[in-house]
């Protein structure tokens, strides 16, 4: 072949998305591969998509203006701190162009979000992965030793894609002060929503008075716009403007636009549909648990079975039953599976196969 790819093209590791489930013994199935969430869109969402739709012949607002208004104004930020794209990995992807170049390093916990190690090798820059502590939490003590002076960005993924738990915020904030203050730190929430522990860090918190953190979200998880991707981030305004200079012109479409904004505006519904995922979450780990599986305390729209070297036998028997699961295999490395919370009906049929597990 004569065109010459970049060298990094072959370093990347190849993201592996949730697969659907093939029926089980009586022809139903459940995908809890992808952590969607398993409820139709809010209120007036549809609604508000489909006629945006209609002007489908017309480019997208670049500037996103209306949700870059609506978003500011939910979370009691500055617009100038907002930049969107196409779900937060897409934001990602940009605060690391924005930020990263060869020879730079990019520390995060692992295992976590399995675009971070592709996302970093896009950009030129070299992983530096730091294995998770006990109950597998992030190990700070241990990522603030793995920064160089080549560190540009450090990624904290606070509930943690796929393991569950989350960084205590005395901890997020004791970390960000010693990290140099030229390294950019960035707090991902994708699931922050589901979160009901207190003493969970909160990112917006930590980013006051601070222009090295920037702030990861997303309406992909509790507002249930998956398929439409919409993400963003809350940074210094000269981080934000960065990552805006780097984004891809019209990338948030019509449809995206609009469904994002009718979401916020459907706040009450919200509520009420993570609350009930919350409440099935917690009976599913309680559930797993009392068969006496190791579980991690997830804070989640997952949970996360450790096991190891059943991590393949186990998702067989999920998929035999009708339940599509995200098993974490790496080589031989095999970490564990990570299970979506969905419908009532499917977590009853999770711990009705988990009794068979041994």
């Amino acid at each position: 072949m004569a065109v010459r790819l970049r060298d990094a093209i072959g370093r990347m590791p190849t993201y592996k998305a949730g697969k659907p489930a093939p029926p089980g013994p009586d022809g139903v199935s459940y995908k809890l591969s992808s952590n969607e969430n398993p409820y139709p869109p809010l209120p007036g969402v549809l609604e508000a998509a489909s006629e945006a739709a209609g002007r489908m012949n017309r480019y997208p607002d670049a500037t996103n203006a209306l949700i870059t208004e609506a978003v500011a104004e939910s979370l009691g930020v500055n617009q100038d701190q907002l930049s969107f794209g196409t779900g937060s990995v897409a934001v990602l992807y940009q605060l690391l162009q924005a930020t990263c170049e060869t020879g730079d390093e990019v520390v995060y916990a692992w295992r976590s979000f399995e675009a971070y190690p592709i996302g970093v090798i896009a950009s030129g820059a070299t992983p530096v992965p730091v294995d998770l502590g006990p109950g597998a939490t992030h190990d700070l003590d241990a990522m603030l030793a793995a920064i160089t002076p080549a560190t540009r960005v450090v990624l904290l993924c606070t509930p943690n894609n796929p393991t569950g738990p989350v960084i205590p915020h005395n901890d997020l904030v004791a970390f960000i002060d010693q990290v140099p203050d030229d390294v950019l730190v960035v707090v991902d929430e994708a699931y922050v929503e589901f979160v009901s522990d207190e003493r969970a860090a909160r990112g917006l918190d930590a980013l006051d008075g601070r222009d090295n953190v920037a702030v990861l979200r997303t309406f992909s998880k509790a507002y249930g716009l998956a398929g439409l991707r919409v993400g963003f981030c809350v940074a210094d305004p000269v981080v934000a403007a960065g990552v805006r200079a780097v984004s891809l012109p019209f990338g948030l479409s019509i449809a995206a636009q609009a469904a994002a904004v009718a979401s916020l505006e459907a706040r009450e519904s919200l509520t009420e549909r993570v609350r009930a995922l919350v409440v099935e979450r917690d009976q599913l780990l309680s559930g797993l648990a009392a068969l006496d599986l190791d579980v991690t305390d997830s804070q989640a729209n997952f949970v996360w079975l450790p096991a190891k070297e059943n991590t393949q036998l186990w998702a067989d028997e999920f998929s035999r039953n009708g339940l599509m699961t995200r098993p974490y295999i790496a080589g031989d490395h095999n970490d564990g599976i990570r299970i979506t919370v969905g419908e009532p009906e499917a977590n009853a049929l999770v711990l009705k196969v988990a009794a068979t597990l041994r």
